[in-house]
């Protein structure tokens, strides 16, 4: 089995370099500079939008209206940790809450029409402008069968049997 430690001097079984990163300290990485390219690329175009926030504005727009449970859950964020992020994102004007139309305690979690707006003009394009930075390297061959193995190993580990 290979190392999980990075500075551990056992060969990687995957590229056979003595220092080089286990397949978990790179995934690690390669989240943590999509997040920061994502958030410069929001900055550099006026939006003061967190990658958490961003995320938010993603799933709302892929959901459309949804309880707040349901959006947390999707992002995998905590009820409090939810709310603090829907309080930053309706006073910026981006999304509503409006009362739910069967059940009147529950509230649905809405894109506004400038959330929309700021979805498709902006947001949407910064991260399709990382993303296609960071597979610049790649085939579109070798972008597809990335994708299939991150998919494959997401469902591995989600796979309770």
């Amino acid at each position: 089995m290979p190392s999980m430690n990075q500075n551990d001097p056992t060969p990687n079984s995957a590229t056979n370099e003595p220092h080089a990163p286990s397949l978990g300290m790179l995934i690690t990485m390669v989240r943590s500079e999509i997040v920061r390219a994502i958030e410069a690329e929001l900055a550099s175009q006026g939006l003061d939008l967190s990658f958490t926030q961003y995320l938010i504005l993603k799933k709302s727009q892929q959901l459309g209206a949804v309880s707040a449970t349901e959006l947390a859950r999707a992002v995998e964020l905590d009820g409090g940790a939810m709310t603090r992020q829907l309080d930053h994102l309706e006073r910026k004007g981006y999304l509503r809450r409006s009362p739910h139309e069967q059940d009147r305690r529950a509230l649905r979690i809405e894109l506004t029409e400038a959330g929309n707006t700021i979805w498709q003009n902006t947001a949407s394009v910064c991260s399709e402008r990382v993303m296609n930075a960071a597979q610049r390297s790649l085939s579109p061959v070798e972008q597809a069968q990335l994708h299939d193995y991150l998919e494959r190993m997401l469902q591995a580990l989600r796979d309770k049997n």
